[in-house]
């Protein structure tokens, strides 16, 4: 259903008013029900798996090349509205130049109590306090790539379904399932009583190397990854079971948490456990 825009004000728009405010979108979106997929590539993932779309923005130029986007997302959901306009209204509306083809504002998918997240799995990720979108993102695609099976967000971690999150991640922040702890430190308890070894990557004197830890590895592994500052929290560090290093060379104290977060995947990765000696 084309409805043709040139007044970014128009309150039918409302979803997409300003979407470069990081802090307005991480209160609004969950609130309302919503996350922003950007691109026809994630926007057909998210159809994919199943995600309910509530509109769609484009600018005139996307509309020929997305006919068969559009047309899909009408046969799965039935009829949406699918506002198209310039450049620049488009632009005025959102606060970004739209140049990966669409924008789709998608229902949120309902998300999994954190006994029904981590039931049958043996790897998760536990992100406490990341901020930036991208390294969430980030985490993500590599918990995905390297055999993850979930991961637990704290209260206070950035929002993976953020179109920034959703993008860095290649559409594993749609796929990958995850849910958000309500009381931290008895939420890590709960991890510790569903028999998960709490693993903490951090710099710390009782710290033992990845490699060590990787050889004697625990049937149940969940990784603590801290934030871009200050690393993991001290409630976090208080409920570690282990707390694990990566060993660095040349001066460099540390990685970015991402970085860090997909060597720690790689070396708990399914089979990369050697095999016991006889």
């Amino acid at each position: 259903m084309i409805e043709r825009i040139t007044d970014p004000s128009d309150p039918r728009l409302s979803d997409y008013f300003d979407l470069t405010d990081v802090k307005l979108r991480r209160v609004i979106e969950p609130a309302e029900g919503l996350y922003m997929a950007e691109s026809s590539k994630v926007i057909t993932r998210a159809l994919e798996v199943g995600h309910r779309p509530r509109s769609l923005l484009m600018t005139e130029k996307w509309l020929p090349a997305l006919g068969a986007l559009i047309d899909e997302a009408e046969q799965r959901f039935g009829p949406l509205p699918v506002y198209v306009g310039s450049d620049a209204v488009v632009e005025q509306l959102t606060g970004f130049h739209l140049h990966r083809g669409a924008l789709a504002a998608m229902h949120r998918p309902a998300t999994p109590s954190l006994v029904e997240l981590v039931s049958g799995k043996t790897r998760i990720a536990v992100l406490d306090g990341l901020v930036d979108h991208t390294n969430v993102g980030a985490v993500l695609r590599s918990a995905a790539a390297l055999g993850v099976e979930g991961v637990v967000l704290s209260p206070d971690c950035a929002d993976p379904l953020y179109r920034r999150s959703v993008r860095v991640s290649m559409g594993a922040a749609l796929t990958l399932p995850y849910a958000r702890a309500g009381s931290w430190s008895d939420d890590l308890q709960l991890l510790r009583s569903e028999g998960f070894t709490l693993a903490a990557l951090a710099l710390r004197d009782d710290s033992v190397d990845l490699a060590d830890f990787a050889r004697a590895l625990p049937d149940r592994v969940a990784w603590m990854l801290g934030s871009e500052g200050h690393g993991l929290s001290a409630s976090a560090l208080a409920a570690a079971d282990v707390v694990v290093r990566i060993p660095m060379e040349l001066g460099i104290d540390s990685l970015n948490v991402a970085a860090a977060s997909a060597v720690a995947f790689w070396a708990s990765r399914p089979g990369a456990r050697p095999p016991s000696t006889p």
